[in-house]
């Protein structure tokens, strides 16, 4: 019998009906971020279906992020615009301390089907600086995704040319708030980011995926590890490596 899940939402009275079906777990979990409306988590839904986790190591997420990417690049989404929506997403989960592989795929998934959230100008000039040595919680990861947000904004008004692909600073121009990611640039585009983000900071990948070129006498391929549940620490060096890795 084929597995399916089913999205189910419960009214003030404590009746359950279905919402939707799917044929995945994360699929399930997507769709319940995107009912969520960007808000803090309400507990109106929740995912009916067998517990067995969908995407269980590096691999599994690696390869489900390379489908996001090819998604958004159909969709010719701006990096900004995914980031956003991203952003977004995120919310319902704020206040858990650390996300299983699943939601975390799920959240990458929501992403690229829920209409971004319009960007603010006061991000610009915000003060987006960590509070510590490294971020910890999601009021952490939203500092880093908003500075992202804010230096590629700041790239709409000041291009970075034909070359910015071999790195490039974001411009940060006077009256700019202070910022938790480092200024450089690598990637400008939502596929390529989001390789580079689960590459660079999870591993997962494979030279045959045909996404990389290791160097010469270099591994072919990353060690394949189980995952375990993801703090918004390690998700924020998630967007960083997105930003950075090459």
């Amino acid at each position: 019998m084929d597995e399916t899940w089913e999205v189910v939402r419960q009214d003030d009275l404590g009746n359950a009906f279905t919402v939707s079906t799917h044929d995945t777990r994360v699929q399930a979990l997507a769709r319940v971020l995107v009912l969520e409306g960007g808000v803090p988590h309400r507990q109106l839904y929740r995912v009916v279906g067998p517990p067995a986790a969908t995407d269980r190591t590096n691999r599994d997420l690696y390869l489900h992020v390379l489908g996001v990417g090819r998604d958004v690049r159909s969709a010719s989404w701006s990096l900004s615009a995914f980031l956003r929506a991203l952003w977004k997403v995120s919310l319902p989960l704020r206040d858990q301390e650390a996300l299983a592989p699943d939601d975390v795929a799920a959240l990458f998934t929501a992403a690229a089907v829920v209409a971004p959230a319009p960007y603010d100008p006061a991000w610009s000039i915000k003060d987006l600086a960590l509070p510590g040595d490294a971020p910890h919680d999601h009021a952490d990861w939203e500092r880093v995704i908003l500075s992202q947000l804010a230096d590629l904004e700041d790239f709409v008004h000041h291009p970075p040319g034909p070359d910015a692909r071999f790195g490039v600073d974001a411009p940060r121009p006077s009256g700019s708030g202070e910022r938790a990611t480092p200024p450089r640039w690598y990637n400008f585009e939502p596929a390529t980011y989001l390789e580079c983000a689960v590459a660079g900071a999870l591993g997962g990948w494979d030279a045959a995926d045909g996404q990389r070129t290791p160097r010469p006498g270099a591994p072919q391929k990353s060690l394949v590890r189980l995952l375990p549940r993801l703090t918004w620490g390690d998700l924020s060096r998630v967007l960083v490596c997105g930003q950075l890795y090459e």
